[in-house]
Protein backbone atom coordinates (compact mmCIF):
# COMPACT_ATOMS: atom_id res chain seq x y z
CA UNK A 1 0.00 0.00 0.00
CA UNK A 2 2.64 2.47 -1.10
CA UNK A 3 -0.08 4.99 -1.94
CA UNK A 4 -0.35 5.84 1.76
CA UNK A 5 3.11 7.38 1.41
CA UNK A 6 2.09 9.83 -1.33
CA UNK A 7 2.89 13.34 -0.01
CA UNK A 8 0.32 16.11 -0.18
CA UNK A 9 2.10 17.89 -3.05
CA UNK A 10 1.84 14.75 -5.20
CA UNK A 11 -1.74 13.83 -4.37
CA UNK A 12 -3.70 13.57 -7.60
CA UNK A 13 -0.75 12.69 -9.84
CA UNK A 14 -1.54 9.55 -11.84
CA UNK A 15 -4.68 9.05 -9.76
CA UNK A 16 -7.38 6.73 -11.08
CA UNK A 17 -10.01 9.18 -9.81
CA UNK A 18 -9.13 12.85 -10.28
CA UNK A 19 -8.25 14.46 -6.94
CA UNK A 20 -8.15 18.23 -6.47
CA UNK A 21 -6.41 19.38 -3.26
CA UNK A 22 -7.67 22.82 -2.25
CA UNK A 23 -7.05 25.03 0.76
CA UNK A 24 -9.52 25.27 3.61
CA UNK A 25 -12.87 23.52 3.79
CA UNK A 26 -14.67 26.62 2.55
CA UNK A 27 -13.03 26.23 -0.84
CA UNK A 28 -14.34 22.70 -1.15
CA UNK A 29 -17.83 23.73 -0.10
CA UNK A 30 -17.75 26.63 -2.56
CA UNK A 31 -16.76 24.36 -5.47
CA UNK A 32 -19.64 22.01 -4.71
CA UNK A 33 -22.19 24.80 -4.24
CA UNK A 34 -21.07 26.58 -7.39
CA UNK A 35 -21.37 23.42 -9.49
CA UNK A 36 -24.88 22.88 -8.14
CA UNK A 37 -25.99 26.42 -8.98
CA UNK A 38 -24.26 26.62 -12.37
CA UNK A 39 -25.72 23.29 -13.47
CA UNK A 40 -29.23 24.39 -12.51
CA UNK A 41 -28.79 27.72 -14.32
CA UNK A 42 -27.58 25.97 -17.49
CA UNK A 43 -30.45 23.49 -17.44
CA UNK A 44 -33.03 26.18 -16.71
CA UNK A 45 -31.76 28.20 -19.68
CA UNK A 46 -32.32 25.16 -21.91
CA UNK A 47 -35.68 24.33 -20.35
CA UNK A 48 -34.31 21.10 -18.93
CA UNK A 49 -34.82 19.53 -15.51
CA UNK A 50 -31.97 19.02 -13.04
CA UNK A 51 -31.59 15.84 -11.01
CA UNK A 52 -29.12 15.68 -8.12
CA UNK A 53 -28.26 13.10 -5.50
CA UNK A 54 -27.53 15.08 -2.35
CA UNK A 55 -25.73 14.14 0.87
CA UNK A 56 -26.01 15.14 4.49
CA UNK A 57 -22.26 14.96 4.95
CA UNK A 58 -20.66 17.03 3.61
CA UNK A 59 -23.10 19.83 4.39
CA UNK A 60 -21.09 23.07 4.30
CA UNK A 61 -22.06 23.64 0.66
CA UNK A 62 -25.73 24.16 1.49
CA UNK A 63 -25.63 27.63 3.11
CA UNK A 64 -23.56 28.83 0.14
CA UNK A 65 -25.96 27.17 -2.29
CA UNK A 66 -28.99 28.74 -0.61
CA UNK A 67 -27.38 32.18 -0.61
CA UNK A 68 -26.51 31.96 -4.33
CA UNK A 69 -29.98 30.68 -5.25
CA UNK A 70 -31.72 33.49 -3.39
CA UNK A 71 -29.29 36.19 -4.55
CA UNK A 72 -29.36 35.20 -8.23
CA UNK A 73 -33.06 34.25 -8.23
CA UNK A 74 -32.33 30.73 -9.47
CA UNK A 75 -35.55 28.77 -9.81
CA UNK A 76 -35.52 25.25 -8.40
CA UNK A 77 -38.99 24.50 -9.76
CA UNK A 78 -37.60 22.04 -12.32
CA UNK A 79 -35.13 20.40 -9.91
CA UNK A 80 -35.28 17.02 -8.24
CA UNK A 81 -33.14 16.47 -5.15
CA UNK A 82 -32.72 12.84 -4.08
CA UNK A 83 -31.11 12.56 -0.69
CA UNK A 84 -28.69 9.71 -0.28
CA UNK A 85 -29.90 8.10 2.90
CA UNK A 86 -31.61 8.29 6.27
CA UNK A 87 -31.23 6.59 9.63
CA UNK A 88 -33.86 4.06 10.67
CA UNK A 89 -35.20 2.63 13.89
CA UNK A 90 -34.63 -1.06 14.55
CA UNK A 91 -38.11 -1.75 13.12
CA UNK A 92 -36.95 -0.21 9.82
CA UNK A 93 -39.03 2.96 10.05
CA UNK A 94 -37.57 6.47 9.79
CA UNK A 95 -36.10 7.95 12.96
CA UNK A 96 -38.02 11.00 14.19
CA UNK A 97 -37.60 13.94 11.84
CA UNK A 98 -36.99 16.16 14.86
CA UNK A 99 -33.98 14.09 15.95
CA UNK A 100 -30.67 15.93 15.48
CA UNK A 101 -29.51 12.82 13.61
CA UNK A 102 -32.31 12.99 11.03
CA UNK A 103 -31.17 13.88 7.53
CA UNK A 104 -34.76 14.74 6.60
CA UNK A 105 -34.89 17.27 9.41
CA UNK A 106 -31.50 18.67 8.46
CA UNK A 107 -32.51 19.31 4.84
CA UNK A 108 -35.70 21.03 5.93
CA UNK A 109 -33.93 23.26 8.46
CA UNK A 110 -30.87 24.08 6.36
CA UNK A 111 -32.08 24.10 2.76
CA UNK A 112 -35.79 23.90 2.09
CA UNK A 113 -36.95 26.45 4.66
CA UNK A 114 -34.11 28.83 3.72
CA UNK A 115 -34.75 29.01 -0.02
CA UNK A 116 -37.22 31.72 -1.08
CA UNK A 117 -40.59 29.92 -1.40
CA UNK A 118 -41.06 31.50 -4.83
CA UNK A 119 -37.97 29.62 -6.03
CA UNK A 120 -38.36 26.31 -4.18
CA UNK A 121 -39.33 23.05 -5.85
CA UNK A 122 -42.55 21.33 -4.66
CA UNK A 123 -42.30 18.74 -1.86
CA UNK A 124 -42.70 15.77 -4.21
CA UNK A 125 -39.39 16.77 -5.85
CA UNK A 126 -37.50 16.57 -2.54
CA UNK A 127 -37.07 12.83 -2.26
CA UNK A 128 -35.68 10.54 0.42
CA UNK A 129 -35.38 6.78 -0.05
CA UNK A 130 -38.40 5.08 1.51
CA UNK A 131 -37.70 2.04 3.71
CA UNK A 132 -41.21 0.75 2.97
CA UNK A 133 -40.56 0.88 -0.79
CA UNK A 134 -36.81 1.24 -1.46
CA UNK A 135 -37.18 0.61 -5.18
CA UNK A 136 -39.40 3.67 -5.61
CA UNK A 137 -36.34 5.94 -5.80
CA UNK A 138 -34.71 3.76 -8.44
CA UNK A 139 -37.85 3.73 -10.56
CA UNK A 140 -38.27 7.49 -10.28
CA UNK A 141 -34.65 8.19 -11.22
CA UNK A 142 -35.07 5.99 -14.29
CA UNK A 143 -38.29 7.79 -15.25
CA UNK A 144 -36.49 11.14 -14.99
CA UNK A 145 -33.72 9.99 -17.32
CA UNK A 146 -31.00 9.52 -14.71
CA UNK A 147 -29.02 11.71 -12.33
CA UNK A 148 -27.04 14.72 -13.53
CA UNK A 149 -24.66 14.91 -10.56
CA UNK A 150 -24.27 12.77 -7.45
CA UNK A 151 -22.66 14.77 -4.66
CA UNK A 152 -21.31 13.14 -1.54
CA UNK A 153 -18.52 12.32 0.84
CA UNK A 154 -16.60 9.13 1.61
CA UNK A 155 -16.96 7.01 4.74
CA UNK A 156 -14.00 5.73 6.71
CA UNK A 157 -14.52 2.27 5.19
CA UNK A 158 -14.98 3.68 1.69
CA UNK A 159 -18.75 3.74 1.69
CA UNK A 160 -20.74 6.03 -0.60
CA UNK A 161 -24.09 7.05 0.90
CA UNK A 162 -24.56 4.07 3.26
CA UNK A 163 -23.45 1.50 0.69
CA UNK A 164 -21.33 -0.47 3.13
CA UNK A 165 -18.52 -2.79 2.03
CA UNK A 166 -19.54 -6.32 1.12
CA UNK A 167 -16.40 -8.42 0.87
CA UNK A 168 -18.25 -11.44 -0.50
CA UNK A 169 -19.31 -9.61 -3.67
CA UNK A 170 -17.35 -8.93 -6.84
CA UNK A 171 -17.14 -5.28 -7.91
CA UNK A 172 -19.66 -6.05 -10.66
CA UNK A 173 -22.12 -7.59 -8.23
CA UNK A 174 -21.72 -4.71 -5.81
CA UNK A 175 -22.18 -2.12 -8.57
CA UNK A 176 -25.60 -3.60 -9.36
CA UNK A 177 -27.02 -3.01 -5.85
CA UNK A 178 -30.03 -0.70 -5.76
CA UNK A 179 -31.67 1.30 -3.00
CA UNK A 180 -32.18 -0.83 0.11
CA UNK A 181 -32.38 -1.09 3.89
CA UNK A 182 -29.24 -2.31 5.64
CA UNK A 183 -27.44 -2.67 8.94
CA UNK A 184 -24.63 -0.18 9.51
CA UNK A 185 -21.12 -1.49 10.14
CA UNK A 186 -19.29 -0.90 13.43
CA UNK A 187 -16.78 1.30 11.55
CA UNK A 188 -19.52 3.59 10.25
CA UNK A 189 -21.29 3.81 13.60
CA UNK A 190 -18.01 4.61 15.35
CA UNK A 191 -16.91 7.31 12.89
CA UNK A 192 -20.34 8.95 12.92
CA UNK A 193 -20.64 8.73 16.70
CA UNK A 194 -17.47 10.80 17.06
CA UNK A 195 -19.01 13.71 15.18
CA UNK A 196 -22.68 13.31 16.08
CA UNK A 197 -22.89 11.72 19.52
CA UNK A 198 -19.70 12.70 21.36
CA UNK A 199 -18.36 9.21 20.81
CA UNK A 200 -21.46 7.38 22.12
CA UNK A 201 -21.55 4.47 19.67
CA UNK A 202 -24.46 2.84 21.47
CA UNK A 203 -26.54 5.98 20.86
CA UNK A 204 -26.23 5.64 17.08
CA UNK A 205 -28.93 3.96 14.98
CA UNK A 206 -28.20 0.43 13.82
CA UNK A 207 -29.98 0.65 10.50
CA UNK A 208 -30.39 2.97 7.54
CA UNK A 209 -31.96 3.17 4.11
CA UNK A 210 -29.52 4.10 1.37
CA UNK A 211 -29.77 5.00 -2.26
CA UNK A 212 -28.13 2.28 -4.33
CA UNK A 213 -24.54 2.28 -5.48
CA UNK A 214 -26.03 1.56 -8.91
CA UNK A 215 -27.79 4.92 -8.87
CA UNK A 216 -24.63 6.76 -7.76
CA UNK A 217 -22.43 5.08 -10.35
CA UNK A 218 -25.10 5.76 -12.96
CA UNK A 219 -24.97 9.53 -12.41
CA UNK A 220 -23.48 11.47 -15.31
CA UNK A 221 -21.09 13.18 -12.88
CA UNK A 222 -19.96 12.37 -9.33
CA UNK A 223 -18.43 15.00 -7.04
CA UNK A 224 -17.09 14.13 -3.59
CA UNK A 225 -15.72 16.36 -0.84
CA UNK A 226 -13.45 15.16 2.00
CA UNK A 227 -12.18 17.12 5.01
CA UNK A 228 -11.07 15.03 7.98
CA UNK A 229 -7.67 13.72 9.08
CA UNK A 230 -8.80 10.13 8.55
CA UNK A 231 -9.69 11.05 4.97
CA UNK A 232 -5.94 11.19 4.28
CA UNK A 233 -5.83 7.41 3.98
CA UNK A 234 -9.33 7.13 2.54
CA UNK A 235 -8.74 9.46 -0.41
CA UNK A 236 -5.49 7.69 -1.32
CA UNK A 237 -7.06 4.25 -1.27
CA UNK A 238 -10.00 5.60 -3.29
CA UNK A 239 -7.81 7.11 -5.98
CA UNK A 240 -4.93 4.61 -6.10
CA UNK A 241 -6.13 1.32 -4.59
CA UNK A 242 -7.57 -1.68 -6.38
CA UNK A 243 -11.24 -1.69 -7.36
CA UNK A 244 -13.05 -3.76 -4.76
CA UNK A 245 -16.41 -4.12 -3.02
CA UNK A 246 -14.41 -4.10 0.21
CA UNK A 247 -13.86 -0.34 -0.33
CA UNK A 248 -16.85 0.83 -2.40
CA UNK A 249 -15.59 4.26 -3.49
CA UNK A 250 -12.91 2.53 -5.58
CA UNK A 251 -15.65 1.59 -8.05
CA UNK A 252 -15.60 5.23 -9.17
CA UNK A 253 -12.27 4.53 -10.84
CA UNK A 254 -14.38 3.22 -13.73
CA UNK A 255 -16.64 6.28 -13.84
CA UNK A 256 -16.22 8.66 -16.81
CA UNK A 257 -16.61 11.91 -14.83
CA UNK A 258 -15.86 11.60 -11.12
CA UNK A 259 -13.78 13.94 -8.97
CA UNK A 260 -12.72 14.26 -5.34
CA UNK A 261 -12.10 17.65 -3.73
CA UNK A 262 -9.99 17.72 -0.56
CA UNK A 263 -9.12 20.42 1.91
CA UNK A 264 -5.52 20.77 3.09
CA UNK A 265 -6.14 18.56 6.12
CA UNK A 266 -7.44 15.61 4.08
CA UNK A 267 -4.66 16.04 1.52
CA UNK A 268 -1.95 15.52 4.13
CA UNK A 269 0.16 12.36 4.13
CA UNK A 270 -1.41 9.77 6.49
CA UNK A 271 1.84 8.64 8.12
Amino acid sequence: MDYFQIPAQDLGKNAKIPVYPLGDSGEVFYEMALEMVNTIKEHNARGEKTVFICPVGPVGQYPIFVRLVNRDRVSLKNCWFFNMDEYLNDNETYIDKESPLSFRGFMDRTVYTKVDPDLLMPPEQRVFPDPADPGKVDRLIEELGGVDIAFGGIGINGHLAFNEAQLELTPEQFAALGTRVLTLTPETKTANAIGDRGGAIAAMPNKAVTIGIKQILGARKVRLGVFREWHRAVVRQAAYGEVTAAFPVTLLQNHPDAAIYTNAIAAGQPF
